[in-house]
C-alpha cells in the first residue's frame, strides 16, 4: 500500500494531528496546564459553599440573618438519660445521682458551655422515665466534631458507675464524629479502590500494562487540574466536599472512557495494516471527533444543574463540567502525542495468560456474541424493538409511585450505628426534642413590648395549635435584636407527620402572632423545614433542568449527525435508560425487593437530590455509548455499506470497547454501592444499573432494531433544516482513508472500504 496525505478537517482531527508532529510540546503543555493549575488553585485557596447558600425559601432567609447578625450558633449537645426498666423515676436518688454526676463530669472537661440540668429546664419526659442534660460545646460548630471525644468518655465514665440506667450523648458534635469514624475510611477507601479497579479492567482489556496504564493516567492529570480549577472557581461558585467525590467519580469513568475509544481504534487501525502516523490520523478522525460530540453533550447536561438554584448542586454541576472539559480536551491533545511517542511500545507490558486480540474492521471479527445476538435482532426488528421497550417500560414502572425525602437518620443508617438507637430513644421520649424548628425573629427592637407579646403568643399558640407538645424555649440576643425560638415538632422522626406540625407552624401560628407586628421578619428552619424548602426548590428546578438538557442534546445530536431522526432517537433512548434506572431504585430502595442482594435494605423512599442528580449524569454519560455506536454505524453508511451491514458493523467492532467502558464505568459506581449510608447505595447501584442497561439492552438491541426499522430514515433532514452548521466532516472519506491501492479508489481487497 501507498500511504498519501490528506488534508483533514475539524477540531478533533487537527488537534490530533498537530499533537502526532509536535509530540513532545503537546505533553510538555499539557504537564505545564496541569501543574499551573493545581499551583494556582492552592495559592487561591478553596471557599466553600456557606450554610446560608446551602438552601432556598425561609431556610436561606433564616441562615441570612443569623450569619448577618454574626451570631456564632454552637454545636448543642444532649445526655439522655433514662430508666432502663419502669422502676426507677427522675424524681428517685438515684436518677438524680445520675444527673449530677453527667453535670460534673461535662463540665470537667472544659470543652462545654451552658449546661442546664432537667430538673432546671424541665427537659423530663411525662412518663418520668427519661431526662436530658443540655450544653453547648465550646469553639466553632463546624470543628466540634473534633473536640468532643473527652465529653463522650466523660458520659461513658457516668454510665459505667449506673448500670441500672442508660445514659447516652447524642447532639451536632457527637454525630460528626461517628459518622466521620465510621465513614469518613469509607469514603477514602472507596475514592482510591476506583483506580485500582479501572486499571485491572483495562489491563484485561488490553493485555498489557502501558496500553492500561495511558488512560488512567490521563484521566488522574485531568482531575488533579480540575480539583486546582476548582479552587480558582470557586471564588466565583463556592464549591463542596459533595462536589469533589462526584468530580472525582465523573473525571474518572469519562477520563478512562474516553482515552479508551482513542486508544482501541488506534490499535484496531494499525492491526489492519494501518502505519502508526495513518492509525493516528484515522483515530483523531473520527473516535476524537466523537469525544468531542460526547465530551460537550455531557457538558451541557452538567451544566443544566446550574438551573437548580441550589447551591451544592451548583458546585456539583460545575465541578463536573470541568472535569469533563479537561478530559475531552486531553483525549484529543496529549493522547495523540503520546501514541505518536511510544508507537509499538504501547504494548510493552503483556500480561501472562491474556491472548493478544487482533482488531479488525469487519464485523465478523469484532465480536461473536454481539454478532449472534445482532443476527437475530436485525433479523426480526419489530419483535426486538418490542420485546425490548417493554422489557424498560416494565422496570421503569415502579418509578410511577416514587416517594422523595430526605431521609432521616435511622432511614441512612439502620441500626448500623448506637447513635441511630440513642436518636430513635430520644425522640420517642421527647418527640421533636432532637430536631426542633427553630423560628428566628428579626426585628427592628427585639425588645419593644409588641414584639415580647408577640413572642409569648406565639409559644403558647404553638402548643395550643397541636404543632408542638413543648417546652418552647426562646434565645434573645438583644445587641443584634434577634431572637431563637426553638419549637419540638410533634411527629419527631416521622417527617409526615412532622412537616403537618411545620405546616401549622408556617401557616396558622405565625400569622396571627409574629405576623401581626409590623417590621418583624420569622423564617421558620430546622432538619424538618430545611427538607420541606429543599424539596420545595428542588421540584420547582425539574422543569428547567429537563428542558434545558433534552432540548441542547437534541440540538447537539442534530448538528452533529445532520439527521432529525438520529436526534430524537438518542433522546428516547436516553429516556428510556434513565427511566429503567428510576424504576430500580424505586424496587430496590422504596420497596425493597432485592434490596439485600446489593447490601441495601427498603426504607421507604428516595433521597430527594438523586432524581434529578441520576438525570444529568446518566443523560449525560450515556452519550458517550451512543455517540460512539452512531458515529461508526454512519461512518461505515458513508463507505457505502447498506444500513443494515452499516449497523452490524458500527455495533460490532464498537461492542468490545463500549463493553470494556460499561464495565469501568459499572465498577466505579458499584463501589459506592457498597458504602453504610443508603443515600450513597442508591446512587452507586442506580448508576451502575444505568450504565448496565444502557451498554447492553440500549445499544446492543434496542438501537440496532429501531435504526434498522427506520432504514434510509435514520439519515433524514428536512430540507429547511440543510442551512444548519455541518459538523460531521470529519466523518468524510476524504477525511479518513488516506490509502488507495491498485486504482481500486478507497476499497481493499475484500470490497470493504478502506479505514473502517
Amino acid at each position: 500500500m501507498r500511504n498519501r496525505e490528506t488534508r483533514v478537517r475539524g477540531i478533533a482531527a487537527r488537534a490530533g494531528g498537530w499533537s502526532a508532529r509536535h509530540r513532545w510540546a503537546a505533553v510538555g503543555i499539557w504537564v505545564l496546564f496541569v501543574v499551573l493549575a493545581m499551583g494556582l488553585g492552592s495559592a487561591a485557596g478553596r471557599v466553600d459553599v456557606k450554610d446560608s447558600d446551602q438552601m432556598g425559601g425561609e431556610t436561606h432567609t433564616a441562615a441570612r440573618i443569623v450569619e448577618d447578625a454574626g451570631i456564632d450558633e454552637p454545636a448543642s449537645e444532649t445526655v439522655l438519660i433514662q430508666a432502663k426498666d419502669g422502676g426507677v423515676k427522675a424524681t428517685d436518688a438515684e436518677f438524680r445521682a445520675a444527673v449530677d454526676a453527667v453535670v460534673a463530669a461535662v463540665e470537667g472537661t472544659g470543652k462545654v458551655t451552658g449546661v442546664t440540668s432537667p430538673y432546671d429546664a424541665k427537659t423530663i419526659s411525662k412518663d418520668g422515665r427519661s431526662a436530658l442534660v443540655q450544653f453547648d460545646m465550646r469553639g466553632e460548630a463546624d470543628t466540634a466534631g473534633e473536640r468532643v471525644e473527652p465529653v463522650l468518655k466523660a458520659v461513658e465514665g457516668v454510665q459505667k458507675e449506673h448500670e441500672s440506667l442508660r445514659i447516652e450523648e447524642i447532639g451536632g458534635a457527637s454525630m460528626m464524629k461517628t459518622f466521620d469514624d465510621a465513614f469518613g475510611d469509607d469514603f477514602k477507601k472507596a475514592e482510591y479502590s476506583a483506580v485500582p479497579v479501572a486499571l485491572g479492567i483495562l489491563l484485561v482489556a488490553f493485555g498489557a500494562l502501558v496500553a492500561a496504564l495511558v488512560p488512567v493516567a490521563l484521566a488522574i492529570t485531568a482531575i488533579v487540574a480540575t480539583m486546582g480549577l476548582m479552587g480558582l472557581v470557586s471564588h466565583v461558585q463556592p464549591m463542596s466536599e459533595t462536589a469533589n467525590s462526584v468530580m472525582l467519580l465523573v473525571g474518572l469513568a469519562v477520563g478512562v472512557d474516553y482515552c479508551l475509544f482513542y486508544l482501541r481504534r488506534e490499535r484496531e487501525e494499525r492491526a489492519a495494516g494501518r502505519d502508526a502516523q495513518t492509525a493516528l490520523r484515522i483515530a483523531a478522525a473520527t473516535s476524537g471527533r466523537a469525544i468531542v460530540v460526547s465530551g460537550v453533550t455531557v457538558c451541557v447536561a452538567m451544566a443544566g444543574m446550574l438551573f437548580t438554584g441550589i447551591a451544592e448542586f451548583e458546585a456539583m454541576g460545575l465541578a463536573s463540567l470541568m472535569v469533563v472539559a479537561v478530559a475531552m480536551v486531553g483525549s484529543v491533545t496529549v493522547l495523540p502525542a503520546l501514541l505518536s511517542l511510544l508507537g509499538e511500545r504501547v504494548e510493552k507490558g503483556r500480561v501472562p495468560f491474556l491472548r493478544r486480540r487482533r482488531p479488525s474492521g469487519s464485523a465478523a471479527e469484532g465480536s461473536r456474541f454481539w454478532t449472534a445476538v445482532l443476527k437475530r435482532v436485525l433479523a426480526r426488528p419489530m419483535l426486538a424493538a418490542v420485546v425490548a421497550v417493554g422489557a424498560l417500560l416494565a422496570v421503569a414502572a415502579p418509578a410511577l409511585g416514587m416517594k422523595t425525602q430526605n431521609l432521616t437518620l435511622d432511614q441512612e443508617f439502620g441500626d448500623s450505628l448506637p447513635i441511630v438507637q440513642t436518636y430513635n430513644r430520644v425522640n420517642e421520649a421527647f418527640p421533636g426534642g432532637s430536631d426542633p424548628a427553630e423560628v428566628v425573629v428579626k426585628a427592628d427592637d427585639i425588645n419593644a413590648p409588641e414584639v415580647r407579646a408577640a413572642l409569648a403568643d406565639f409559644r403558647e399558640r404553638a402548643i395550643s395549635s397541636g404543632a408542638s407538645r413543648g417546652p418552647v424555649d426562646i434565645t434573645m440576643h438583644d445587641e443584634q435584636n434577634v431572637a431563637l425560638v426553638y419549637v419540638p415538632l410533634v411527629g419527631g422522626s416521622d417527617q409526615d407527620k412532622a412537616g403537618e406540625s411545620l405546616d401549622k407552624l408556617r401557616d396558622d401560628v405565625r400569622p396571627a402572632t409574629l405576623g401581626k407586628v409590623g417590621g418583624v421578619e420569622a423564617p421558620i428552619t430546622g432538619q424538618v423545614a430545611g427538607n420541606k424548602d429543599f424539596n420545595d426548590q428542588l421540584v420547582g428546578s425539574v422543569l428547567p433542568v429537563f428542558a434545558f438538557v433534552v432540548v441542547f442534546a437534541f440540538l447537539l445530536m442534530l448538528l452533529s449527525f445532520r439527521s432529525l431522526t438520529v436526534a430524537i432517537t438518542s433522546i428516547v433512548l436516553n429516556l428510556l435508560s434513565v427511566g429503567a434506572a428510576y424504576g430500580i431504585l424505586v424496587a430496590v430502595f422504596q420497596h425493597g425487593w432485592g434490596a439485600s442482594l446489593v447490601g441495601a435494605e427498603g426504607v421507604g423512599a428516595i433521597i430527594t437530590w438523586l432524581p434529578l442528580f441520576l438525570f444529568v449524569i446518566l443523560f449525560g454519560l450515556s452519550m458517550d455509548y451512543h455517540v460512539f455506536v452512531v458515529s461508526r454505524i454512519r461512518e461505515a453508511r458513508l463507505r457505502g455499506r447498506s444500513t443494515r451491514d452499516a449497523i452490524q458493523h458500527g455495533v460490532v467492532t464498537t461492542a468490545g470497547v463500549v463493553t470494556s467502558a460499561a464495565v469501568i464505568m459499572v465498577a466505579v459506581f458499584a463501589i459506592f454501592g457498597t458504602l453504610s449510608m443508603q443515600s450513597m447505595k442508591q446512587m452507586g447501584v442506580g448508576l451502575a444499573a444505568a450504565v448496565l442497561i444502557d451498554a447492553t439492552i440500549i445499544r446492543g438491541v434496542l438501537l440496532p432494531a429501531v435504526m434498522s426499522l427506520l432504514g434510509e430514515r435514520n439519515w433524514y433532514l428536512p430540507k429547511w433544516l440543510h442551512r444548519l452548521p455541518d459538523l460531521t466532516h470529519d466523518e468524510s472519506p476524504e477525511a479518513i482513508a488516506p490509502t488507495a491501492r491498485d486504482g481500486q479508489g478507497e476499497r481493499g481487497e475484500r470490497g470493504e472500504p478502506v479505514g473502517v
